[in-house]
């Protein structure tokens, strides 16, 4: 059972543990060993992975504590407003979208959590590492976490094998095993963390260049079956291209993409559709 927003869990402390064993061993072990810690080029390295430690620790904090996206009590979709040229209907009736615990419309991309037990606007996914849910306010943040966590994972794993490789003759005379002990452990953390999180951030690459959640990809797996059933093609609504796909969920300063400040273009309650496109400007 998941806690409140923001309550430190057994998943958030196990992040924390792994980030902070890992800067450890990298810096103190890895570089210390490797380059010393009194060289320019292992100020350097230390430095720059602190930095990037520093970036993972604070947009991971950032994850955790930032509300996802609440539905406005008073929310009710305008089914007459000419600027929502879609409007998300239930699969069995064709009703407008209604949350029957949280009592109000759902606006389009949003869903009910039964973790967080409320509607998020346009959830991606709950997430018990970060005790939080992924949705329309936080879902930069989040992505930019994951990109920090792949490029320090690979970097510390660079400083460890190069730490392993040109350090054996020195760690047999001394006879010190405790160093290696500790590299041993990284190394069986970093692997695997490395591969899922460079996984994880390949699959959400993915689905930001088509505009689409976790859940909407694979609602649209089954929209995509239907539609070839009866003959017709699929279209995903909010796809408008990759730019401004990109522009969507990283904001539109270029400069400021892998920057976690939230710049996320709207307020969750109303999205862009190809619709919206003229049709002498079609989607890429």
């Amino acid at each position: 059972m998941g806690g409140r927003l923001g309550h430190l869990t057994l998943p958030i402390f196990s992040v924390l543990a792994a980030i902070g064993y890992v800067y450890y061993t990298t810096v103190f072990v890895a570089v210390s060993r490797w380059l010393g810690l009194s060289t320019a080029a292992g100020v350097a390295n230390a430095a720059a992975f602190t930095a990037l430690a520093a970036a993972c620790v604070a947009t991971y904090a950032a994850a955790v504590r930032r509300d996802p996206g609440r539905v406005p009590p008073d929310f009710v979709p305008d089914v007459e407003d000419a600027k929502s040229s879609v409007h998300e209907i239930k699969r069995k009736g064709g009703d407008l979208r209604y949350c029957q615990k949280c009592c109000h419309y759902k606006p389009p991309r949003a869903h009910h959590c039964r973790v967080c037990k409320r509607c998020v606007l346009k959830m991606d996914h709950h997430c018990i590492w970060i005790n939080n849910c992924v949705g329309h306010e936080n879902y930069k943040i989040f992505l930019v976490f994951v990109l920090y966590a792949v490029v320090a994972s690979f970097y510390s794993l660079i400083l460890i094998i190069g730490s392993v490789v040109h350090s054996v003759p020195k760690d047999e005379q001394s006879g010190s095993y405790s160093s290696r002990t500790s590299i041993i452990i990284c190394g069986v953390i970093l692997c695997p963390l490395a591969l899922a999180l460079a996984v994880l951030l390949g699959w959400h690459v993915y689905l930001i260049l088509q505009n689409k959640t976790t859940i909407e990809y694979h609602e649209g797996v089954r929209a995509m079956w239907l539609a070839e059933k009866g003959g017709d093609l699929y279209h995903h609504p909010y796809d408008l291209g990759v730019y401004e796909n990109l522009i969507s969920v990283l904001g539109p300063n270029i400069f400021f993409w892998l920057c976690p400040v939230l710049n996320t273009v709207g307020n969750g309650l109303r999205f862009r559709t190809s619709y919206d496109i003229p049709i002498s400007t079609p989607p890429m």
